[in-house]
């Protein structure tokens, strides 16, 4: 595909403002006393992770539901991050709408693929990829929380247990089981012992 002028540079500013999400706060975790909670893009990469293995246990395609996860928040680009309680308050466009906005411009194939995975993202489920994608943005919380409350923030708990239960898929689920009683460092741990085992 050979783009035009106009295209290159509206790849160019989606770029830039993709890259807003770095500095861009999941806010609802103020609520909780955290006053300096990770970023949306951060919760995006995690989220698209969890995805890929939800999806590869579900037998839904892993590389469409992490391209969902991908793009499930580029729209607060454009509204920032709107926590729960919040959103009974305020309203803001919806994300298609958004989404439209930011790929004007672009190369059809490119703005029509993005446009179809916030599309499926919103569904909430409405294709075996959208309900991984659904999950593992919820997962993606309850392991947030997790470590969060290993740091102190005991009211992180209330999110962790509220986001085991919004998970739908069976992968899911058993994830959620097994992050409320897993301890967010013993990954390290058992590397850590592993490399001593071995030598290393």
């Amino acid at each position: 595909m050979n783009l035009n002028d106009t295209e290159a540079l509206a790849m160019v500013r989606l770029g830039h403002e993709a890259g807003h999400l770095k500095q861009a706060r999941r806010t609802g975790w103020w609520r909780a006393g955290i006053r300096d909670p990770e970023s949306v893009a951060e919760h995006s990469w995690r989220t698209a992770v969890l995805g890929y293995l939800i999806a590869c246990a579900e037998g839904a395609d892993p590389d469409r539901t992490a391209a969902i996860c991908v793009f499930h928040d580029l729209a607060e680009t454009r509204t920032g991050d709107i926590e729960y309680v919040a959103k009974h308050y305020v309203t803001a466009a919806d994300d298609l709408a958004i989404s439209k906005d930011q790929l004007r411009d672009l190369p059809a194939a490119a703005a029509d693929g993005i446009l179809g995975l916030v599309e499926q993202a919103v569904s909430r489920g409405a294709s075996p990829e959208a309900a991984c994608a659904h999950d593992a943005d919820k997962l993606e919380c309850l392991l947030q929380a997790r470590e969060y409350e290993l740091r102190g923030y005991q009211d992180a708990q209330t999110w962790a247990q509220a986001m085991a239960d919004a998970v739908r898929t069976k992968t899911g689920r058993a994830l959620a089981a097994s992050a409320l009683q897993a301890d967010p460092g013993e990954w390290w741990r058992e590397a850590n012992a592993s490399w001593a085992r071995n030598g290393h």
